[in-house]
């Protein structure tokens, strides 16, 4: 795991561009708080909660969906020193609702405290299988 990224870097953008349109899209978010956020005296947890509770309004309007929210208990196969803090599912009806909503504008002005907050923000594009 690659405890240094946040943010996508430019080809794995280039990337999800090519996911099928008019297809329903599940990201999964894999979360690692630092212990401090950048520039504060709160927590990354803390940052991170604020970040979540502002993105909301983001993802209602993307009509988008939380599947599923939980904090990971404990590591049963895999890395015991990195394991993530929480993970959880939000499904958007395409990858250009995604899209829409990560460039808009307002969006982007809330979106960094969510960089400040994490040691590591997994995302991991999935399609459903039938």
């Amino acid at each position: 795991m690659n405890l240094t990224q946040v943010n996508p870097t430019e080809q794995q953008m280039e990337q999800i561009m090519a996911y099928p349109k008019d297809t329903p899209l599940v990201m999964i978010n894999i979360i690692k708080f630092k212990s401090k956020a950048d520039n504060s005296n709160e927590t990354g947890k803390e940052a991170y909660a604020r970040y979540f509770k502002n993105a909301q309004p983001f993802v209602v309007q993307s009509n988008a969906k939380l599947i599923w929210k939980g904090a990971v208990a404990t590591t049963v196969i895999g890395d015991l020193e990195n394991q993530p803090d929480m993970i959880f599912l939000v499904e958007y009806p395409s990858v250009d609702h995604f899209i829409k909503m990560i460039s808009n504008p307002e969006y982007q002005k809330i979106a960094n405290d969510r960089t400040i907050a994490l040691e590591y923000g997994g995302l991991i594009a999935c399609q459903t299988l039938k």
